[in-house]
């Protein structure tokens, strides 16, 4: 397996990259945010997860070995495939994945292009003993009142990451009124 590449980067494709690595041009899958921050003729390291199949054989990279190995847990959930495993990536953070998991929250990975809530169901089930709240503060099932804002945050355009932040910095003892919590949530965006 090849779990290590490091190279030039030769060319920005939509969903790739191709990294010189010696003679060799190799394309590399990344989810959209290591995409964005690419620039050509920059030396890249990535931590990659080669895919073969009867059909494929596709690298995919990462910017740390923890994206990697979530992508390898996406892989291993029925019906989750390399594209969708990717596409997650894209949007969702490890760490919104791993809370949206260990508080049992399949609408967070819903709003994924592609995931519907039965998918989201399967992740959740699927990873819910190999995720650990290591490292993850406070986290707790999400609040009703919360998941409204969360949805408030979304429709204003906000990603599900940024908005899952915003709920997370509403303070525990903050009322549970829906206007209060989403005008303490739209703080932290002016911080």
């Amino acid at each position: 397996m090849i779990a290590y590449v490091e190279g030039k980067v030769l060319e920005l494709g939509e969903t790739y990259l191709v990294i010189q690595v010696g003679a060799v041009g190799l394309q590399v899958f990344v989810p959209s945010t290591l995409r964005a921050k690419a620039r050509a003729g920059e030396t890249l390291v990535l931590f990659t997860y080669l895919v073969v199949r009867e059909d494929l054989m596709a690298l995919y990279g990462f910017e740390t070995p923890l994206e990697r190995e979530f992508f390898g847990l996406l892989l291993g959930v029925n019906g989750i495939g390399p594209r969708l495993a990717i596409s997650i990536l894209s949007v969702l953070s490890v760490d919104a994945i791993r809370r949206a998991i260990l508080s049992e929250q399949p609408e967070v990975l819903s709003r994924v292009p592609g995931v519907g809530r039965k998918n989201a169901q399967k992740i959740i089930l699927s990873l819910q003993g190999k995720v650990t709240a290591e490292g993850l503060e406070g986290v707790r099932p999400m609040a009703e009142v919360d998941q409204e804002v969360l949805e408030a945050l979304t429709s204003l355009g906000y990603s599900v990451v940024e908005a899952q932040t915003a709920v997370q910095s509403i303070p525990k003892d903050a009322p549970m009124d829906l206007e209060e919590r989403l005008k303490l949530a739209l703080r932290y965006f002016s911080t």
